[in-house]
């Protein structure tokens, strides 16, 4: 370990809940305290297996389809939205819904919805398999094409006198979406961009803390669970600026061999980590050797999203 006087652990600003994930968290235990347990969520709430099993805790219980909560029951849905097949099932099951959607990922269903009605074809950039990307591409019958990644920009079938339109996840790596983005618009140079980008100021600005981080420290830890995908842009963004980074969601996965040596250490976490999560994970590496823990400069975030009219009326 490093001369113990001077180690210390400088801490990212902005990190961990946005708005969004607040919003979700607050509306399942809502919902507990006003109807009891059980109450089902479809998917997880948020990717952040902590908060998950804390929310099991009090009487969650989480399913992967409809059909495994009872008809009548009580579901919320995740704040990564559904698409309008989840919604017609709910109601044809007799579901009370509570929708815990990110407001910002709603902002894109909308997007969506009106290119493909204005005769869009509309690209999305995005991961496969995440629900947020399921929930989107699912707001419209047809017409919504993914692109993973970069070289999937020169395999597209479309000309360029066609009306292409294209919405991104809002979880994305700003600079990499930038590079897919340019490309889109070489090759499609009418296309339609959304009027604000999709990326949301809570990815934005926890991308921005670690450029800003970044430089200043020897390793860097990202409090995140593996499914989360802005905790996966983060430890990836920090890997490309060249500092060693890793990701972690217990105190117990860190490893002491991970700090020998390195007098500064920058934490970071994603949006659906919750802050005591941060600090349980503080301690684990001061018990590895002594280290002030110094805050950095940032945005301020004061974005707030009230609960569903359904469940405060």
């Amino acid at each position: 370990m490093s001369d113990s006087n001077n180690a210390e652990i400088l801490m990212a600003q902005p990190r961990g809940f946005c708005a969004g994930v607040d919003r979700a968290i607050n509306i399942v235990n809502e919902a507990l305290n006003r109807f009891g347990a059980p109450i089902y969520v479809r998917h997880e709430i948020v990717h952040n297996v902590y908060v998950v099993n804390e929310l099991r805790d009090k009487g969650a219980v989480f399913v992967d389809e409809l059909h495994e909560v009872p008809k009548g029951g009580i579901v919320v849905f995740s704040a990564h939205g559904v698409s309008q097949e989840v919604r017609k099932d709910a109601e044809a099951r007799g579901l009370q819904v509570y929708d815990a959607t990110c407001p910002l990922v709603t902002k894109v269903h909308l997007e969506v919805v009106k290119m493909c009605k204005d005769g869009y074809t509309v690209l999305m950039i995005g991961h496969a398999g995440h629900p947020e990307v399921e929930g989107t591409m699912g707001q419209v019958k047809e017409g919504v094409f993914l692109i993973e990644k970069l070289g999937d920009v020169s395999a597209l079938p479309f000309s360029a006198e066609e009306k292409i339109a294209f919405v991104t996840q809002t979880t994305l790596s700003v600079d990499e979406t930038k590079e897919i983005v340019e490309a889109l618009t070489q090759k499609f140079p009418n296309i339609v961009q959304p009027r604000k980008q999709d990326i949301c100021y809570a990815t934005q600005n926890r991308q921005d803390a670690v450029k800003f981080m970044a430089p200043q420290v020897e390793v860097v830890i990202v409090v995140g669970s593996a499914t989360s995908s802005n905790s996966n842009r983060l430890r990836e963004l920090a890997e490309k600026l060249g500092v060693p980074s890793y990701m972690v969601d217990s105190p117990e996965q860190l490893k002491p061999e991970w700090f020998t040596g390195k007098k500064r250490v920058g934490l970071t976490a994603g949006a659906s980590a919750p802050e005591s999560l941060a600090q349980s994970i503080v301690s684990r590496i001061q018990e590895f050797g002594p280290r002030h823990v110094r805050a950095l400069d940032g945005v301020v975030e004061d974005v707030t999203f009230s609960l569903p009219k359904n469940l405060v009326d």
